[in-house]
């Protein structure tokens, strides 16, 4: 079993997107402390399949933020379930686990499974379409979204998610307050070494991924920002 509350810095890989072996081996190589597979469009059976193959030649762990049930992947460490805290459609905070588990659940080995209480918070992006992921007005707001999910429903992974552009500390402070106990991951925008000592300042778990398709050196230096 994993134990991602040591974690301090991840790399978020997407299936959808090229990588090659050399930026690979370097991202697998780079001292982070895990590897999480994950997207919102574009993500199929095979796809997750080949990426995993790839990553498991390193010992770097590795797990899948599952995002579409077709391309649920055995082999992984650990399985990240979001539980998305401000869907607008009601059908994506428990409809897709009661189909999963309708499909999967004699399968499921409970102990690599994490829940994670996810919250969107740039409207502009793919997961925020697709979920009708609701504004959160501000730092109230968002700490309070943060004790629903470790007060109401126990959660104890809370995961804060810009998506693409780079989030408001106050608010991921505010988040962090109301999700006291609970491991908070931040993932957004992150492209540069001050960006990544700012929220790794804030979360416990700063996560880098699309500036690995973009600048792979301004990523991998993220590594030592956050850990050193």
């Amino acid at each position: 079993m994993i134990d991602y509350r040591s974690w301090r810095h991840a790399f978020k890989l997407d299936p959808d997107k090229t990588i090659d072996d050399d930026a690979l081996e370097a991202i697998c190589e780079s001292g982070t402390d895990a590897i999480i597979v994950g997207g919102t469009l574009g993500i199929t059976f095979d796809n997750t399949l080949d990426l995993m193959a790839r990553i498991r030649r390193y010992a770097v762990p590795t797990v899948l933020e599952v995002s579409n049930l077709q391309a649920v992947v055995p082999g992984f460490d650990s399985y990240l379930i979001p539980l998305v805290l401000n869907a607008g459609d009601p059908d994506w905070i428990f409809a897709p686990h009661v189909a999963g588990l309708t499909a999967y659940g004699s399968y499921i080995h409970w102990e690599e499974i994490f829940t994670e209480g996810y919250l969107v918070l740039n409207p502009e992006s793919s997961v925020a379409k697709l979920t009708k992921a609701r504004p959160v007005a501000g730092p109230d707001e968002a700490k309070a979204y943060g004790q629903t999910a470790t007060k109401l429903l126990n959660l104890s992974m809370v995961y804060v998610e810009y998506s693409g552009t780079y989030g408001d500390p106050e608010v991921v402070r505010a988040i962090r307050k109301g999700a006291e106990g609970a491991h908070v991951f931040y993932g957004g925008g992150v492209k540069t070494v001050e960006q990544a000592k700012e929220m790794a300042a804030i979360a416990d778990t700063v996560v880098v991924g699309n500036v690995i398709y973009e600048d792979l050196d301004a990523a991998l230096a993220t590594v030592g920002a956050v850990k050193g």
